[in-house]
């Protein structure tokens, strides 16, 4: 089992999201799990319920198959971040932007390769980059394969994610598997209930700095 740190889960799932949070800018990073195909309605979602934070998009190259960077333009307003370096030069480094713009950074769907390869400490793409060094609250909602967390290596690196000091992970949630039409442990939370506890990890340092 995972540990969900001190996280009074069911006390936030309870409430309602805060029009008014504590951060203006948001990063929403979606991986290739398939429940990235639904990343569009989020972004509706964070357009209502989030009206005054200001949203960018960035998406893996294995994202780009499932959900379309043009849909998600036309949605946002805004310019779609594809993970990968640029060709040409550029006059800012991508990962530096990024780390730098976000208050938060909500990764929703993290998938099984994102959240080891993140745990690990690697940086060789502009978005794991950003999150090895930016100063942000970043938030990680798992989306594994079944029996995943059978695998000792992927407990141990969801187990290091949360000892970051900046780093929260939604508990994952029942679901079916769309390959094997079985249940799965393994599905991932809702990004309402990752921006909530987001904004919960935010209130506790503020406590412990004030």
């Amino acid at each position: 089992m995972i540990s969900e740190r001190r996280v009074p889960v069911g006390q936030l799932r309870s409430t309602a999201v805060d029009d008014s949070p504590s951060f203006e800018r948001l990063l929403l990073v979606g991986t290739g799990a398939l429940s990235v195909s639904f990343l569009p309605y989020w972004v509706g979602w964070v357009d209502e319920a989030l009206p005054n934070v200001s949203l960018k998009l960035a998406l893996t190259r294995a994202a780009t198959k499932f959900v379309s960077t043009h849909a998600l333009a036309a949605l946002s307003g805004t310019e779609i971040v594809v993970d990968e370096w640029p060709v040409n030069p550029v006059e800012v480094a991508p990962h530096v932007a990024l780390a730098r713009w976000a208050d938060v950074v909500a990764v929703c769907p993290a998938t099984l390769d994102f959240v080891s390869r993140f745990a690990l400490g690697l940086a060789d793409s502009p978005v794991l980059l950003a999150l090895q060094t930016t100063q942000a609250t970043i938030g990680v909602s798992p989306a594994l394969p079944p029996n995943a967390l059978a695998n000792p290596m992927t407990v141990s690196h969801l187990q290091m994610l949360q000892t970051r000091p900046n780093v929260v992970v939604t508990p994952m949630e029942s679901a079916i598997s769309a390959t094997t039409g079985e249940p799965s442990e393994t599905g991932q939370a809702p990004l309402s209930d990752l921006i909530k506890l987001i904004e919960w990890e935010r209130q506790q340092a503020n406590k412990w700095t004030s």
